[in-house]
């Protein structure tokens, strides 16, 4: 990704343990007053793209479309993480959508009065690269059993699931090394609030 110049707000990164309540965390983060752009909306918005829909299935077939012509992303997520190269290839051909979108909300994030800061809610910000986009990154954590916990409730996922997204990302331990702040999920939403607001006041 392309460095955006600088704006005088700042673009905090939200990246995380899968199941941790990366989402969540950037609702709080939204109560304060910032701008939050989900990569993963982008994602399911790109795979609407009448282009992007004739270049996947021209790569794999009508088996992944429904009847009615859209993607089934279940069928495309049972190719991407059964074969990385596959992973490649979707992301090859989303990937560059995704930025552009990006790239235009940051700018009219920056030029909106009423933003204090930015806030890009991304799962694959350090995969994609997207880490010139960001001034700082915040790491969201929580107990392995409580993630399984919430992924079973979600979306119906066992542990074989988990591990399979786990492997198309960059290890856990990886992510946090980079990141300037760690934020621990695994309390009442009062209370990841608060720990929102320390950071906020620390980093103010």
């Amino acid at each position: 990704m392309t460095a955006l110049p600088r704006g005088p707000k700042p673009v905090i990164g939200l990246v995380g343990a899968i199941g941790a309540g990366k989402s969540t965390v950037a609702r709080c983060f939204a109560n304060r007053g910032a701008w939050v752009i989900d990569a993963d909306a982008l994602g399911h918005d790109a795979l609407r793209q009448p282009e992007i829909v004739a270049a996947l299935v021209q790569r794999w077939g009508e088996k992944i479309q429904k009847a009615d012509g859209s993607l089934d992303r279940r069928a495309i997520a049972r190719i991407v993480f059964a074969d990385p190269q596959e992973r490649n290839v979707l992301e090859t051909i989303v990937f560059p959508y995704i930025t552009a979108q990006m790239q235009k909300q940051i700018a009219a994030a920056q030029m909106n009065p009423q933003v204090p800061l930015i806030v890009l809610d991304a799962a694959v910000l350090l995969e994609a690269g997207w880490q010139p986009a960001i001034d700082r990154l915040v790491f969201v954590d929580a107990p392995r059993p409580l993630r399984l916990a919430r992924l079973a409730a979600r979306s119906g996922w066992n542990e074989r699931d988990l591990a399979a997204r786990e492997a198309a990302q960059w290890p856990i331990e990886r992510k946090k090394a980079l990141a300037d702040a760690i934020i621990m999920n695994d309390a009442s939403l009062p209370e990841l609030q608060a720990r929102v607001d320390e950071l906020l006041a620390r980093w103010k």
